[in-house]
């Protein structure tokens, strides 16, 4: 299933936040949005999942999910979201519950799925035991455990440190070499969308217009920390954002 943003604008009140937004998040691909502070990131991501409508244009899903796909389009977020109270199996069990599948088929998705994000041995513990790098794979795992057409990626990593972000990204290309999944990652990290990103969309400052798109044709596995082509383009996208996000900071600080 693709998405699409066809002409879409959007307002809050008075206040344009996105003007005029066209784009295509193709299966199987990560394309990462990039922007200044205040662009309309996170409120595109809302519109493609659905929880805003936009106050002009369409967004349309193209296609259909996948036949094993128990929830088209997935969140996950910076903060994780984990019932402390439940194991990590129990918070992969929580998003199975409701979609009518035999004990035997959730206990093989949640095997599943914790083998491949490397949590088997991690399955019986709590979330406050776990560092914030395990709770996001729980909260990675969790995404996959429904197969979703899409999941809608807001500033994951941000809260974790360099290094566990690093380790992070390596999962996430790992999975996505084993199985490719389709995503659309909102990031202010400019290394981050070199590292994942197939396609990266660069938005200007409010309110948010495709200043650019960058197409990556380097392999996903093939794209390592510090590689020099990657350097070059994360130079790149920062040219593109430099003065415009100075400007959106300074435009913040004076609302």
């Amino acid at each position: 299933m693709d998405l699409k943003l066809d002409h879409v604008s959007h307002h809050y009140g008075a206040t344009e936040v996105l003007r005029d937004i066209t784009l295509d998040f193709p299966s199987g691909q990560i394309v990462c949005i990039v922007g200044p502070s205040g662009c309309g990131k996170s409120t595109l991501l809302r519109m493609l999942g659905g929880l805003e409508q936009p106050t002009a244009g369409k967004v349309l899903q193209i296609g259909t999910p996948p036949a094993d796909c128990l929830n088209p389009l997935t969140y996950i977020f910076q903060d994780f979201a984990l019932l402390p109270w439940r194991t990590v199996r129990g918070n992969l069990a929580l998003v199975l519950e409701d979609h009518g599948l035999s004990a035997a088929a959730r206990d093989a998705i949640i095997t599943d799925v914790l083998a491949r994000t490397k949590l088997s041995e991690f399955a019986d513990a709590l979330p406050k035991q776990l560092s914030g790098g395990m709770k996001q794979r729980v909260a990675i795992a969790r995404a996959l455990a429904v197969n979703p057409a899409v999941m809608l990626m807001d500033e994951p990593l941000s809260a974790l440190d360099s290094q566990t972000r690093e380790l992070l990204m390596d999962d996430l290309i790992g999975l996505w070499t084993r199985q490719p999944f389709t995503a659309v990652y909102v990031t202010h990290n400019l290394a981050e969308a070199v590292r994942l990103g197939h396609k990266i969309v660069v938005l200007s400052r409010r309110p948010g217009q495709v200043r650019d798109i960058v197409t990556l044709n380097t392999p996903l596995a093939e794209r390592a920390y510090g590689d020099a082509e990657l350097e070059a383009q994360q130079q790149h996208l920062w040219a593109l954002m430099r003065d415009e996000a100075a400007a959106a900071d300074a435009e913040l600080l004076n609302v």
